[in-house]
């Protein structure tokens, strides 16, 4: 299912300057932004820094934004743009190691619960995509984006969303399966999966917005 859309009527308040419907978006949105930048960057700080970044250039940025198109892709191009800069000035330093257990899981498809070991392979696996592949997927499967937003928002074609989320979604099985573990149905490609449900992450406060 596609995250839903913001009242119109929020959204062009927020055009205009509103902090306080531009904060009833932010609330609405911060989650799944949230999620899909940790994944990202696997880093629970700099994600939370980045997503306020990523706020704060969306409201900056409403005043052009087109009623006519979908907020949601417009959203997560803005998400993604910031994610790869970040990406890009971070590339030659080493990554600081992550505990697994700090990032919020990912319901593991076909397994039993008590397996939760495949929780962390399946993270692992992910972890070891490389950016283009990532992105599709935690789009999909986090988020939850249809294949059409995914295509705006990375600004590729559908073609090239689906043949990237299944070759993900084969990667990661692949990977699982020389741990001996199944976590995903047999599917043909490319494929559709029903979008993970995600654990609570902790609501970050609105960005601070410019003085006016």
């Amino acid at each position: 299912m596609s995250l839903p859309q913001p009242d119109h009527g929020v959204l062009r308040k927020a055009q205009r300057g509103d902090e306080r419907a531009f904060s009833i978006i932010v609330r609405a949105y911060q989650i799944p932004v949230y999620n899909y930048v940790l994944r990202m960057v696997g880093d629970r700080s700099l994600a939370e820094d980045l997503t306020q970044e990523v706020f704060l250039r969306v409201f900056q940025g409403l005043p052009r934004f087109s009623l006519r198109s979908k907020f949601t892709t417009w959203l997560f191009q803005v998400t993604k743009n910031r994610v790869l800069d970040e990406l890009r000035a971070t590339e030659r330093r080493p990554r600081a190691v992550v505990d697994l257990d700090d990032i919020p899981p990912l319901e593991v498809l076909d397994a039993p619960f008590e397996r939760l070991e495949a929780i962390d392979a399946v993270w692992r696996a992910v972890e070891a995509l490389n950016v283009d592949l990532k992105m599709a997927l935690l789009l999909r499967d986090v988020v939850g984006l249809s294949y059409t937003e995914i295509a705006d928002s990375l600004e590729v074609t559908l073609a090239t969303v689906k043949w990237r989320i299944w070759k993900a979604r084969e990667d990661v099985q692949l990977s699982l399966a020389r741990e001996g573990i199944e976590v995903f149905e047999e599917r043909e490609a490319p494929a559709v999966a029903a979008p993970a449900t995600l654990a609570p992450v902790p609501v970050l406060a609105p960005p601070a917005l410019p003085a006016a």
